[in-house]
C-alpha cells in the first residue's frame, strides 16, 4: 500500500502496428463463400418453413401445442438469424472489396527497381 503507482517510461516508444488492407482477390472470395452460406441458409429457411406450415400439430393437449409452436418458431428465428447474418457479412465484404479496388486504382504500387 505504500509503494507509488509507477510512471510510465518515456523512452520506449510504443510499436505501431501499420493496418495493411486485404488484397481485393481474398475480400471478394470471403464474400462469395458468405453468400453460397446465405443463399444456401435461405432455401433451407424457406424449406423448413414450408414443412412446419405445411404439418399441423398432432396433438389435443394445449400445453403440447403452446410448445411445438415455440420450438418451431425459435427453429425458424435461428434459421433466420443465421441467413440475416451471413448475408450482412456478404454485404459487408462486397463493400470492403470496392473499397479496397479503388483504394488500389487511387494509389497504385510502383514496383522499385
Amino acid at each position: 500500500m505504500t509503494n507509488p503507482t509507477p510512471s510510465p517510461n518515456e523512452d520506449i516508444e510504443p510499436t505501431k502496428t501499420q493496418e495493411t488492407l486485404p488484397s481485393f482477390f481474398n475480400s471478394i472470395s470471403g464474400a462469395a463463400i458468405s453468400g453460397g452460406f446465405a443463399i444456401a441458409l435461405y432455401f433451407l429457411t424457406a424449406s423448413i418453413a414450408q414443412n412446419f406450415a405445411s404439418k399441423p400439430l398432432a396433438s389435443a393437449n394445449p400445453t403440447a401445442i403452446r410448445i411445438s409452436i415455440a420450438v418451431r418458431t425459435l427453429v425458424v428465428g435461428v434459421s433466420t438469424l443465421a441467413t440475416t447474418v451471413f448475408g450482412v457479412v456478404t454485404l459487408g465484404l462486397v463493400c470492403v472489396s470496392v473499397y479496397v479496388l479503388f483504394q488500389q486504382l487511387k494509389n497504385p504500387k510502383t514496383p522499385s527497381a
